[in-house]
């Protein structure tokens, strides 16, 4: 079930509604979520994590935006978006500020590789 895939830190500094955001992501790339799965309702997702409707409303939002999630009468379905290129340049624009933190923090070019490749394993590329 869904909310077994959910972790949730209420305690945590991170918006809750981009945990639940991170956590969906985090379940399409570790295939636990899969294109054409339908989420909650926004009432029953609310309900099962015990948050506010306008938290997962805002986070249902994010997610069409970027293409990952379609909201139509059907309810919310999970759909990957076939624009690559698209993806790509966003993914560079989220990339560029991480890795300048790294470098801030005197982190390898090498310790960047084997963090990326770690995640990629995660994922089952």
């Amino acid at each position: 079930m869904l909310i077994e895939l959910l972790n949730i830190d209420f305690e945590s500094d991170e918006a809750i509604y981009m945990q639940l955001h991170n956590q969906i992501i985090l379940g399409i790339a570790t295939s636990r979520i899969r294109e054409g799965d339908t989420l909650p309702s926004v009432r029953q997702m609310a309900d099962l994590i015990g948050i506010n409707m306008h938290t997962v409303s805002k986070a249902y939002s994010v997610l069409r935006d970027e293409g990952i999630l379609n909201i139509d009468r059907r309810g919310a379905v999970i759909r990957i978006d076939a624009d690559k290129l698209c993806a790509v340049e966003e993914l560079k624009r989220e990339l560029k500020f991480a890795l300048a933190k790294g470098f801030c923090k005197n982190i390898s070019r090498e310790e960047v590789h084997v963090l990326i490749d770690e995640i990629f394993d995660e994922y089952g590329e």
